[in-house]
């Protein structure tokens, strides 16, 4: 009779552990662009997505081996195609998400590659007003859909939510680029736009979601800060290949996101 009571009591408490094990685990999903998949730092596990092991959701990844960790991010994703093709990566199991998104919708990329032009061919005030309006008028409602589709599938995940470094310092030191220091200061205040509009549709997500400033800690480390190619430069200029440019480089990821 003990013996039964015994093999009934163990067979209970094996279903126990079968059923609450998966509770224990962890899992963290990264999305976003550029800027998440590690884009700048020049070594690629996925070149499509220029996804690398020294982006920040991978070295958080390497803190915490035992979570299961979806690198979902894509160099070039919108809000569109993040909720398109990233988000499925999200499930009622996911207890971390991070992500950076808002740059590509705003034309990121054209608008450094038509500052960085002599002002004589070029209209980067143009640009940066396009971009600053688009910022101000629609990336809010973008950023909402992309919230409510990741609160959807995974109601009670944590959510960091993540901005974009001030990229100047007000020096040019790099060949073959024209930032005036008019145009350097606009685009280090659309920066600073950015991160407002995505501070505050994290707010508007709720509590689960929590806004993290990277401004700070990239002050002192933008382009030419030490020189072009100094430690100090968390930032790459001008770069070969152009797609490294203006993208944070592995100390960037390390000490900044």
């Amino acid at each position: 009779m003990k013996m039964r009571r015994l093999v009934a009591f163990v067979c209970v408490l094996a279903a126990c552990v079968v059923f609450v094990a998966p509770a224990w685990a962890t899992k963290y999903v990264a999305l976003g662009d550029s800027y998440s998949s590690g884009t700048g730092t020049r070594t690629y596990y996925d070149s499509n997505c220029q996804k690398s092991v020294y982006a920040y959701p991978y070295l958080l990844h390497n803190a915490h081996p035992s979570w299961t960790f979806v690198h979902a991010a894509c160099s070039g994703a919108t809000t569109s195609s993040l909720l398109s093709g990233q988000v499925s990566s999200v499930t009622s199991d996911t207890n971390w998400v991070s992500y950076t998104i808002g740059g590509n919708d705003a034309g990121f990329s054209s608008v450094i590659t038509e500052c960085a032009q002599p002002s004589w061919s070029s209209d980067c005030d143009g640009a940066i007003n396009n971009a600053q309006a688009f910022i101000q008028n629609t990336l809010p409602g973008r950023l909402d859909q992309v919230n409510n589709a990741i609160k959807s599938r995974a109601p009670t995940a944590q959510v960091i939510v993540l901005d974009y470094p001030r990229l100047f310092n007000g020096t040019d030191c790099n060949a073959f680029t024209w930032f005036s220091a008019h145009e350097m200061t606009r685009l280090n205040q659309t920066a600073d736009m950015l991160k407002s509009v995505i501070s505050a549709a994290g707010t508007r997500a709720g509590a689960n979601f929590l806004f993290r400033d990277v401004i700070p800690p990239f002050i002192g480390h933008a382009v030419c800060d030490g020189g072009s190619g100094s430690s100090t430069e968390w930032i790459n200029g001008l770069s070969n290949p152009v797609s490294e440019s203006y993208h944070p480089k592995t100390t960037g990821h390390a000490n900044g996101y």
